[in-house]
């Protein structure tokens, strides 16, 4: 059985239909999904906690702590990619994904690409 955890910055409420979130470090929370085999098995959602200037390990070991394995995202820093690399997610550019499912779709049909510093920004809110 091949389960993964997914990560994915969201609008609220959350959810499959929710938004994507444009910068991770900036979303209103995280939807999560557990996917088992392929298939979807459970959706939840993830508060995200308070990010400062600076501070960008602090959602990225916030994601690592409640079990994800990959992060979908429209954008980030170039230090918390580098953080995420080092807990162990894997991060994926959501591209033009504008809703949740629509992103983690894309990523088990594998046409997502791994995000790579060309897909950083300088941070803050307002880059995406």
């Amino acid at each position: 059985m091949e389960k993964k955890r997914i990560a994915v910055p969201s609008t609220n409420p959350g959810g499959l239909n929710s938004e994507l979130g444009q910068h991770f470090g900036h979303c209103d929370l995280y939807t999560i999904i557990d996917v088992v085999n392929g298939r979807i098995s459970s959706v939840e959602t993830l508060p995200n906690v308070p990010h400062v200037q600076g501070g960008c390990m602090a959602p990225v070991n916030h994601l690592a702590g409640n079990g994800v394995e990959i992060l979908i995202a429209g954008g980030m820093g170039m230090r918390p990619l580098m953080g995420f690399n080092q807990v162990g997610i894997d991060v994926f550019f959501g591209g033009d994904s504008r809703k949740v499912e629509d992103a983690v779709n894309a990523f088990m049909s594998g046409t997502l690409v791994k995000f790579t510093a060309e897909y950083t920004c300088g941070g803050g809110q307002g880059q995406h």
